[in-house]
């Protein structure tokens, strides 16, 4: 048994002990404390389109690069539905905020179908930045894309040029229900009142895969064989091999987007201009924007991020698919 004095002096070795604990970890270097780590969703249109598979490559490089530079951790929880469908875009985000994401990058397919689901989770305290689709009205907190207005009109101003005003057009783009292809369709029918020597069959929408929209282009021009030009407000019919049946250079041709399988209709003459969105840079500006909110405690400048279209012609076609490289890297 021990006696008063050891009792005391076991008690008072304790107590240094746990001392010099709490005074070691006190003087422990930062590298050592807990990191700090983010969870972002992220939700595109469609998987395997390559627009979004650029996107996602930008996303998580951000995600590597900004989190380096801030000594924080950042996953993206990559969440896009294998087709296009809005229902269950809204479903994956509600989905995203019961798991406690910090927030949200999201391509909207239907800004209606949307805004609900985006503004509950702002409700939450997780903020939400759109690209290439946005939800305007919702209470997102940034959206990234292009002036798809001013894009459209640049498609018929190109048009125009090429076909040295005069001709028959026509355009397709996609998903009528998205914000931002409208707009596009609205740029493309108001440029055209500059041109009164350009008459437009129509602006034609279609399901965003790239058989769908072959096969659109393909009906429009069996009842409609005087058309010399087209617009595509998207690239989906260029996604595939073989799309445009005419000789090359017999029907002029302007495209938004330049990816990879694009490229080619330029190299073979099909298409005479690509207008390219910076889609690797949607995705790491998504990672930025929500970082320096939830990180640095930064708002978003302003609510539009909006980036210049890059004109690819023969002249720059395969200076512009090194690109390519870093945004869909083969590993």
């Amino acid at each position: 048994m021990r006696t008063g004095t050891e009792w005391r002096m076991s008690s008072r070795r304790k107590f240094i002990a746990a001392s010099g604990t709490v005074l070691l970890a006190a003087c422990m270097p930062r590298a050592f404390a807990a990191e700090k780590s983010y969870t972002l969703g992220m939700i595109a249109k469609s998987q395997g389109n390559p627009f979004f598979e650029a996107a996602r490559v930008g996303a998580m490089d951000g995600a590597r690069e900004i989190g380096s530079k801030h000594g924080i951790k950042i996953t993206i929880d990559w969440r896009t539905p294998n087709e296009e469908d809005a229902q269950k875009q809204a479903a994956t985000i509600e989905q995203l905020v019961l798991n406690g994401v910090h927030g949200i990058i999201v391509s909207c397919s239907d800004a209606n179908k949307l805004t609900g689901a985006i503004n509950n989770a702002v409700k939450q305290g997780i903020p939400v930045v759109t690209f290439s689709g946005d939800a305007p009205t919702s209470q997102r907190m940034v959206a990234l894309g292009i002036d798809d207005f001013a894009c459209g009109a640049q498609v018929m101003d190109e048009l125009a040029k090429l076909l040295k005003g005069r001709g028959v057009v026509a355009a397709i783009d996609g998903n009528p229900n998205a914000v931002n292809l409208q707009q596009r369709a609205a740029g493309f029918k108001k440029a055209a009142e500059k041109h009164p020597g350009i008459s437009i069959k129509g602006v034609f929408y279609h399901k965003e895969t790239p058989q769908d929209a072959v096969a659109k282009i393909e009906q429009v021009m069996q009842a409609n064989p005087e058309i010399t030009g087209w617009g595509l407000l998207g690239g989906w019919p260029l996604f595939t091999q073989n799309a445009l049946k005419w000789p090359p250079g017999t029907i002029q041709c302007v495209s938004v987007d330049a990816l990879p399988p694009e490229l080619d209709y330029v190299r073979s003459g099909h298409v005479q201009l690509l207008l390219s969105q910076d889609v690797y840079g949607y995705g790491y500006k998504s990672v930025e924007h929500l970082i320096n909110q939830l990180h640095l405690k930064k708002a978003a400048p302003k609510a539009l991020d909006n980036t210049p279209l890059t004109l690819v012609g023969k002249d720059n076609v395969e200076a512009f698919a090194k690109n390519w490289e870093k945004w869909l890297p083969k590993n």
